[in-house]
């Protein structure tokens, strides 16, 4: 059963820090509908907390994490100018629909405007058609395609 409808003076978003490390590394394996390597979370997980470049939010409600999103911003030769990503994002399935994926996109966006990046880009996957459909209605555009070489699949 879905929850009332939230407003914004009943969400935090902060910026996620090494004690939010189980809540993250729960909602990555839901984004992936699947169990990811905790070694390897954990050693990406610590690199991307010491760089300047990365961030991740988490928001709460009654001090229950309910979503997340990670932001990567790098400088591009052919913008000529920082641009930013959202490399992941993710709601609670019982928390989704009360504008907290809204409010998440707003923080990150926010932040990339502040750390001087033109625009904003996010990659999702053919199959999550909800996904780019959210992501349409926060006004990103369809403008690329993707193209991915699997190195597991090279002898």
């Amino acid at each position: 059963m879905k929850q009332p409808m939230i407003n914004s003076s009943q969400l935090l978003i902060r910026t996620a820090t090494d004690e939010d490390r189980n809540a993250l590394y729960k909602m990555i394996c839901g984004l992936e509908n699947t169990t990811i390597d905790r070694q390897g979370f954990d050693f990406v997980f610590d690199r991307n907390l010491k760089s300047n470049n990365i961030r991740y939010f988490l928001a709460f409600l009654d001090n229950n994490p309910v979503g997340m999103v990670s932001c990567h911003i790098q400088p591009l030769l052919h913008h000529a100018a920082l641009v930013s990503e959202i490399q992941e994002m993710y709601v609670e399935p019982e928390y989704r629909s009360l504008q907290i994926g809204k409010a998440l996109v707003e923080r990150v966006v926010n932040f990339a405007r502040k750390q001087g990046a033109i625009q904003m880009e996010v990659t999702s996957r053919n199959i999550r058609e909800e996904a780019h459909r959210f992501y349409q209605r926060e006004g990103f555009e369809k403008s690329h395609v993707k193209l991915v070489r699997y190195f597991r699949d090279e002898a």
